[in-house]
């Protein structure tokens, strides 16, 4: 995967998101506005790009995209929590319809125990409320590998944002007649449904 992948996706990306009048902000710790970068190289992208934040410490995190010292402290800036926190900060600071956020440990440095280079969090958040986070572990493949595999995932996840919901799968009628639980006949059911089917006999007439 390289800049081929990431330029495809970006002009597949942009012209959904132009077709369905959806604009994104993209908030970027690892790949450094790698993301916003690859966007803004296709030309006409102003109509969808607003802006990307680049909040490469964590001083910056809680400035720009508002993510929470406590957040950060307990979990630290590589991880599900904070990656979410900069998606929804980068949503509501831009306005946008979508966002998408990145921060993990591109290399050579920088591991710490549970957390080696290569892995990456990624966020995207949506207006309508969805949001969808990733853990990818990239392993020590190279910084630049990293971040530019990077960069992929997070055009793909805002991809299947900018898609919208998949719309709930329709039941067919006679499936839905199955799952009906049918009342057992009993005995004096069937007794009932035979008095109502079979026809009252009258009486003969006496004779005089």
């Amino acid at each position: 995967m390289g800049g081929s992948d990431a330029r495809a996706l970006s002009r597949s990306l942009l012209d959904i998101c132009r077709m369905r009048k959806l604009t994104i902000a993209t908030a970027e710790s690892c790949t450094g506005g790698l993301v916003a970068g690859a966007l803004t190289e296709i030309p006409g992208s102003s109509d969808v790009i607003d802006r990307g934040f680049v909040t490469y410490s964590n001083n910056a995190k809680r400035a720009m995209l508002g993510v929470k010292a406590s957040t950060l402290d307990s979990f630290g800036a590589v991880s599900k929590e904070t990656a979410t926190a900069m998606a929804i900060g980068a949503l509501e600071r831009a306005d946008t319809d979508l966002a998408v956020s990145i921060t993990g440990i591109a290399g050579p440095g920088g591991a710490t125990p549970g957390k080696p280079v290569g892995l990456v969090h990624f966020a995207a958040a949506a207006r309508d409320g969805r949001l969808i986070h990733r853990e990818c572990r990239f392993g020590a493949i190279g910084r630049s590998s990293v971040r530019q595999r990077s960069v992929v995932e997070a055009l793909r996840m805002l991809m299947e944002l900018a898609r919208g919901p998949k719309p709930p799968a329709k039941v067919r009628r006679e499936s839905i007649s199955r799952l009906r639980p049918r009342a057992a006949r009993t005995p004096t059911r069937r007794a009932s449904e035979r008095r109502r089917t079979t026809a009252p006999v009258k009486p003969s007439p006496k004779k005089p």
